[in-house]
């Protein structure tokens, strides 16, 4: 519940794009800026934030979080001119990374063989806010207005804030960094192992072709031949939301040895999907089936990306997670700015391009890391996992360490 409340303060203005632009002035071609801002307020938190995780006690900086996320929320509610707004949805990403912090509490706290299960678990509870997000806004737009969406949002947060504190186990470390300063060093430290890069740069891609569909679809949706409103177009949400939770057994398949398996036929699939999305202007049910395909494709991949990274660094699960997902919140604010722009100038042929080309660019990466010599995991990676009870199956090993499936 509270992955799904924070993560939906980002999307849900997708399938309002067109009022909420029209009524704050916005020009049509900019109007995917509105998701791009909170995406980049996301990536500055993932920074700053979520290595507090590693810190501090969890459940109150969830709760925490959750109450600022609700103030933004609130501004851009209230707001009547497009800088108003700006802010406020870049402050609600700011602290919508209560996510990533939520996702390494229930990574830490889960026994070694239960992790990839545990995590799409709670991962799911992201997919619900951004697929099911949108149905919701949608409606609420329709009935009340765009402004709607937010309070309501806001009004959730920080019932869950008050809930999280009461109900949420304290979070019990014996161990933890001596500082916030030694914590973020770390974050900057990863950027130079391959197994994060590789990860990082699929999320990137992965998440780029993901902003493509969902930052872009309401505009052809809303014009010529279709005209649908914009609760109609939230409802699209449902077939996305069937799709990922279909791939929430991924965390199962991952504790089973076959997260890397997993995330190239999830690839594979997400290039495919691309082929039913681009009939959108012919064929809604060929639409269906490809927003289907999509997002069981990238709720399988970032699951199994997830359970390889907080295998390989189970004593930092904050500050891994929180760097792998400065890849997804940059390719996401990419994805939503980039197809706005394309489709202004070359339809939704040129959205779907774009879309299938950043599907592309997340197959390559995979399949050139695979192509790559198998490195040896570094002793520190090692003990760390052997500490935890683990053996991360990543390509940091050797071939002959990696698990049956690999």
């Amino acid at each position: 519940m509270v992955c799904g409340v924070a993560v939906a303060s980002i999307y849900a203005a997708q399938p309002v794009l067109e009022p909420m632009g029209r009524d704050l002035g916005v020009p049509a071609e900019l109007t995917g800026w509105i998701v791009a801002t909170g995406q980049m307020g996301y990536l500055a938190g993932l920074v700053l934030l979520v290595p507090l995780g590693d810190v501090v006690d969890r459940q109150w900086l969830i709760a925490a979080h959750l109450a600022l996320t609700a103030a933004g929320m609130i501004l851009s509610a209230s707001a009547h001119a497009a800088w108003a707004a700006f802010a406020g949805l870049a402050v609600a990403g700011v602290f919508a990374v209560v996510v990533q912090t939520t996702v390494a509490y229930a990574a830490s706290v889960s026994a070694p063989g239960e992790r990839g299960k545990n995590i799409g678990v709670v991962t799911s509870g992201v997919v619900v806010g951004i697929l099911g997000g949108r149905v919701l806004a949608g409606w609420l737009a329709d009935v009340w207005g765009w402004r709607s969406v937010y309070i309501v949002l806001a009004v959730l947060a920080l019932g869950l804030a008050a809930l999280v504190l009461a109900v949420l186990p304290a979070d019990q470390r014996p161990e933890r960094p001596a500082g916030y300063g030694r914590v973020v060093a770390s974050l900057v430290r990863l950027f130079g192992e391959r197994l994060f890069l590789t990860r990082g740069l699929i999320a990137f891609f992965l998440f780029a072709s993901f902003g493509t569909l969902w930052s872009g679809m309401a505009l052809p949706l809303a014009d010529a031949p279709w005209h649908l409103s914009e609760a109609q177009i939230g409802l699209l949400g449902i077939a996305g939301l069937a799709g990922a939770l279909g791939a929430a057994r991924a965390g199962r398949w991952a504790d089973s040895g076959r997260a890397i398996s997993v995330t190239g036929l999830a690839l594979a699939l997400l290039v495919a999907s691309w082929a039913g999305i681009a009939q959108l202007p012919w064929s809604p049910w060929l639409l269906v089936a490809g927003v289907f395909l999509l997002d069981f494709a990238v709720q399988a991949a970032h699951v199994s990306n997830q359970h390889v990274l907080t295998s390989a660094h189970p004593d930092r699960t904050s500050s891994v997670i929180g760097g792998y997902m400065v890849f997804y919140s940059l390719g996401s604010a990419l994805g939503a700015a980039a197809t706005t722009i394309v489709f202004a100038s070359a339809g939704w042929a040129g959205s779907s391009l774009l879309g299938a080309g950043f599907a592309l660019g997340a197959l390559a990466v995979w399949a050139i890391d695979r192509r790559l010599p198998a490195q040896t995991m570094s002793t520190p990676a090692k003990e760390s996992a052997m500490a935890s009870g683990t053996r991360p199956e990543t390509p940091e090993m050797t071939r002959s360490e990696m698990p049956p499936g690999q």
